[in-house]
């Protein structure tokens, strides 16, 4: 097993450089070469600079050995708590120890998806986390009770939706191995009752938990391989046909620029913006696909790619014109709060590489206005205060020690 640093080393000796040269080339400093190559941290970014600077992928750099031992905050035991039995309950040599609720009818059970998925977009992240176990519950009973045949099909589907939705809901928060659980099964559930865009929903965000956890080439490989399998005919295509191919070839460009994988990242995103073009505005319908796509969501993320690569004038050369500027929004429909938001934060991680730290304050700001509890769960966020606190030579501001303090940043 080779460790990260030593990976790094090796490549920047195939390279015949020194550690000053890949400092340079890579925008970094000698002292973060020294740091990375004796065993250190860095961060995905950092990484993503060095391999361009190598020429390699990202992934190839990652280390292979065991992880150092963690302390586990005490407190995250009895976080949910209740979430983690509707979805993980214990499994004996007979059956699944689960007592299942009195069933009720699948109406209700997928009124309760949606009104937890409307929730869920604006910010409401508790309410989802109290609801999501009665509705898995009320998923699992309804299976259980269901005739075989058609009764047994619209159950499962039913299932599916909730389990997609627990998905979703535990990637954002990032607990990614009961993500990965619930996404998994809600996958088979499509599957096996042959919902192929439901399947295919719960793909996109198979896809956004593997970028989550930095496995870009499996990302990639998972997104790819579905989207060549259900790429529609544009003259035929329903809008969440379009859409949920949209945002396969957007999770294909997500994983293969941050792998340094320029030219395949380029291609999808124009076939992603094709997808966007043959919509026309901003589609959503979170039962048939995974969020809001269209033309300025896949202008938003295309975008994204500048800011992974450091563009910081390319950002904001961008940032508010064409379908991502306001009148486009007016025509085209704005994109999910999330993906907005996100978008939001290449701007101020922009303005910050650019020295305009005022600038990148009302932008992180203006998303805490709208989307507080969201911010507390953005790495970048956290990552753009720092860099504020690092860098400023002046007194901080009010509104900057507010919100080093409502993202938990002490320095």
């Amino acid at each position: 097993m080779s460790s990260l640093g030593e990976n790094v080393k090796n490549y920047r000796r195939l390279k015949g450089w020194t550690q000053e040269q890949l400092a340079e080339a890579a925008g970094s400093s000698v002292g973060m070469v020294r740091i990375v190559e004796q065993g250190g941290n860095a961060s995905v970014e950092m990484l993503h600079a060095f391999a361009r600077a190598l020429e390699t992928t990202t992934s190839s750099l990652f280390a292979t050995e065991a992880p150092t031992p963690i302390d586990v905050d005490s407190s995250e035991g009895p976080r949910l708590m209740e979430l983690r039995r509707a979805l993980m309950p214990p499994v004996g040599l007979s059956a699944t120890v689960m007592d299942l609720d009195q069933p009720v009818s699948l109406s209700t059970i997928q009124r309760d998806i949606d009104d937890q998925h409307a929730l869920y977009r604006t910010d409401r992240y508790d309410s989802v986390a109290k609801k999501l176990p009665g509705i898995l519950r009320a998923a699992e009973a309804a299976v259980a009770a269901s005739d075989a045949g058609e009764d047994r099909q619209r159950a499962i589907i039913v299932r599916s939706r909730a389990l997609l939705l627990a998905g979703k809901y535990l990637t954002q928060v990032r607990r990614y191995d009961m993500a990965y659980h619930a996404l998994s099964r809600g996958i088979q559930d499509a599957r096996e009752v042959g919902q192929v865009q439901l399947g295919t929903n719960g793909v996109v965000g198979m896809g956004w938990l593997l970028l989550r956890q930095d496995r870009f080439d499996e990302a990639e490989a998972l997104a790819a391989h579905t989207a060549d399998t259900v790429e529609p005919r544009m003259s035929s295509a329903t809008p969440a046909q379009l859409a949920v191919w949209g945002e396969l070839l957007q999770r294909v460009a997500s994983a293969a620029i941050r792998n340094n994988r320029p030219d395949v990242a380029r291609e999808a995103r124009r076939m992603a913006t094709t997808a966007a073009s043959a919509l026309g505005r901003e589609h959503q319908d979170f039962r048939e696909h995974w969020g809001t796509f269209g033309p300025v969501t896949a202008e938003a993320k295309a975008i994204e790619d500048l800011s992974l690569v450091g563009d910081a004038r390319g950002v904001l050369s961008r940032a508010d014109e064409g379908p991502v500027g306001g009148k486009a929004l007016k025509k085209l429909g704005r994109p999910s709060p999330n993906n907005w938001d996100r978008h939001r934060l290449d701007v101020a991680k922009a303005h910050v590489a650019l020295g305009s730290h005022q600038d990148a304050m009302d932008e992180l700001n203006s998303i805490k206005a709208s989307s507080p509890e969201w911010l507390t769960h953005q790495t970048m966020a956290r990552r753009i205060m720092r860099d504020i606190l690092g860098t400023r030579t002046r007194t901080l501001t009010q509104d900057m020690r507010e919100m080093a303090s409502h993202l938990g940043v002490t320095g």
